[in-house]
């Protein structure tokens, strides 16, 4: 879940470095720090706290000539948020910086370290002892040499105290991309970091050791040959990447939500109905399916809720949502007949990543819908349906999730088409169900002004509830983990007609209730249980559509979405929710891009 940058080149190596971590920001920012080749030494340059605070610490360093280093933004999982535990770490001739966990380090400290002195608690300065251990003048040989004894996930920028102007990298499993352009070469975890440089790059292959010089960024097999790059290119430039404007990233991705909405669906459509042609995925993968697992993890789990009320709508198969950390260590009852859809914003979540691979393990189709081309779940997934999202740099995920959503209607409709559960007719009245949705996002942004002002009554607020039924539900799960997760308010989504259950108990004077009520077929229910939290003192925030009337009794506030299918709700609604978590957390005073304790892609158990 780190971040991690390395470079060699003709440009000033600090700036780089600095540059590409705060690109980089978004994967962990409880510490940071660089390390700088000079004619000399290896000079390394750390501290707790965010890029800024290493900014600071630079900018009060008597500048040295540096053309190579290595720049790491830290998510903490071994020892705490200290300078010492920062990274990069220093063993002997060997600096590095990790992304990923060791799960043996205990034993590869018993077997090689002692005698050592450590300086930190992590996994990290272990593997920089053993990579030390190892090297005897041939970095690539010490390289094979550790990474044979390690267990876990890692991904590695490497420099030799004696080998100028060189970084070394490996990965398993921990992503990383690379790119060579005019000013040098250049690695790092996620292609936001390079694109200020260069809109072509490469994924660094599992096995492989990249090697970065001012004159080639090379790939290298076992035998020390040379590996063919598979190149790639992304359509978006550096200004995507920027707040342009908006004072949080947060909050310029939910605007970005049209756009990104058009660009998923847009080229996936001919005559009016989804066409996967361009993705070659052949309808004669749809044709034996008779079962269908969604496996994903959190936001993304989310949009799989609504996937399986569209899809065993309308398709008439049998859908099972899976929490994809729980899906790796159960016993699924899945076989070639069975369709499992992976969903990964970054395409690089571990869990989901596992999930994947004992998928194809017990002969699944598999079908990645992933936004970041190229990513590991992209590559191992039978087929891949891109979402066309752009980057998504703040922690909370918002156009992801909406693009997911619409992947989802897509591939939906594809599998009525195949399955003949739907005519053609009813597939295009379904499209321009869809596209009607889309156009909804925008009626939901003008909402913004009323939702600022309504979110004063929750600024104090200790606990929150979602209500909501079918496919309502499924949207409330999402609305409660984004408010949570950026305002830290303890919130919980509940299926409206449990209330009586259990939770009911946890509603008293002045606890707020989010309640979405966009469904025709239990409206009525839901106006009832809306009566029972507020004949109890909650206060209500109602989500309905436009033409659904209610008695102002039952809500303190009410939000409203056009008059549109009941299907193709959660779309505009879950604009509704990101804007209230949004302007919430904001209100509290919180940093809405960097929730605590959080990061923006799970690359770690």
């Amino acid at each position: 879940m780190c971040g991690i940058i390395g470079y060699s080149g003709r440009l000033e190596a600090k700036q780089v470095l600095v540059n590409g971590l705060e690109q980089l920001e978004y994967r962990g920012y409880d510490s940071a720090g660089i390390a700088q080749i000079t004619k000399e030494t290896i000079e390394i340059t750390k501290t707790t706290g965010n890029v800024s605070v290493l900014k600071r610490k630079l900018g009060e360093k008597e500048t040295i000539a540096s053309h190579c280093g290595i720049g790491h933004t830290r998510w903490a999982t071994h020892g705490g948020v200290t300078e010492e535990n920062a990274h990069p770490h220093q063993v002997g001739k060997v600096t590095l910086i990790h992304n990923g966990i060791i799960e043996n380090y205990k034993k590869i400290r018993e077997d090689y370290g002692k005698g050592i002195l450590f300086h930190s608690q992590t996994d990290t300065e272990i593997a920089a002892m053993l990579f030390d251990s190892f090297y005897h003048g041939n970095p690539e040989e010490a390289i094979w040499n550790t990474v044979a004894k390690l267990e876990g996930s890692y991904a590695f920028c490497i420099l030799f105290e004696d080998i100028p102007n060189t970084v070394y990298c490996i990965r398993k499993i921990s992503p990383l991309v690379a790119a060579y352009a005019k000013e040098g070469a250049f690695v790092a975890s996620d292609i936001t970091a390079l694109i200020a440089y260069t809109q072509d790059y490469f994924v660094v292959p599992e096995d492989t050791i990249l090697v970065l010089t001012d004159e080639k960024a090379e790939l290298h097999n076992r035998k020390g040959n040379i590996v063919e790059k598979e190149m790639l290119h992304v359509k978006w430039d550096f200004t995507a990447a920027q707040k342009n404007g908006y004072p949080y990233y947060m909050l310029k991705e939910i605007y970005e939500q049209p756009e990104a909405l058009w660009n998923t669906v847009a080229p996936r459509i001919k005559e009016d109905i989804p066409d996967f042609e361009e993705e070659q995925i052949p309808d004669s993968v749809f044709e034996s399916i008779k079962q269908v697992k969604i496996v994903a993890c959190g936001t993304a789990m989310h949009a799989g809720l609504i996937g399986k009320v569209l899809i065993e709508k309308r398709v008439r198969l049998s859908v099972g949502v899976e929490i994809a950390s729980e899906f790796r260590y159960a016993s699924p009852i899945i076989d070639s007949n069975t369709l499992v859809i992976v969903i990964s914003q970054s395409g690089e979540t571990i869990d989901t990543l596992a999930s994947l691979r004992l998928a194809k393990e017990l002969k699944a189709v598999t079908l990645g819908i992933v936004n970041v081309k190229g990513s590991t779940i992209a590559r191992e997934s039978d087929y891949v349906l891109y979402t066309h999202a752009g980057p998504e740099i703040a922690v909370a995920s918002t156009k992801a999730y909406t693009v997911q959503i619409a992947a989802l209607c897509l591939l939906t409709m594809r599998l009525a088409f195949v399955k003949k559960t739907l005519g053609r007719g009813e597939i295009t009245r379904d499209f321009a169900l869809l596209k009607e949705s889309m156009e909804c996002v925008k009626r939901s942004l003008l909402l913004e002004p009323q939702i600022q002002e309504m979110t004063a009554c929750l600024t104090d607020a200790r606990d929150l509830f979602f209500i909501g039924r079918g496919i309502d539900y499924a949207l409330s799960c999402e609305g409660s983990i984004k408010l949570k997760e950026i305002s830290y308010i303890h919130s919980e989504a509940y299926a409206a007609g449990e209330l009586k259950h259990g939770t009911i108990s946890l509603i008293t004077e002045g606890v707020p209730v989010i309640a979405i009520a966009t469904q025709e077929s239990v409206f009525s229910k839901m106006v009832s249980n809306i009566r029972e939290v507020k004949a109890r003192g909650a206060l209500v925030i109602l989500i309905t559509k436009e033409s659904m009337q209610v008695e102002d009794s039952i809500f303190d506030y009410h939000f409203t979405i056009p008059e549109i299918a009941d299907d193709y709700t959660p779309i505009p609604a879950a604009v509704i929710l990101q804007l209230i978590a949004y302007h919430t957390s904001l209100r509290r005073g919180l940093n809405v891009d960097q929730p605590r304790n959080l990061a923006k892609s799970v690359t770690v158990e």
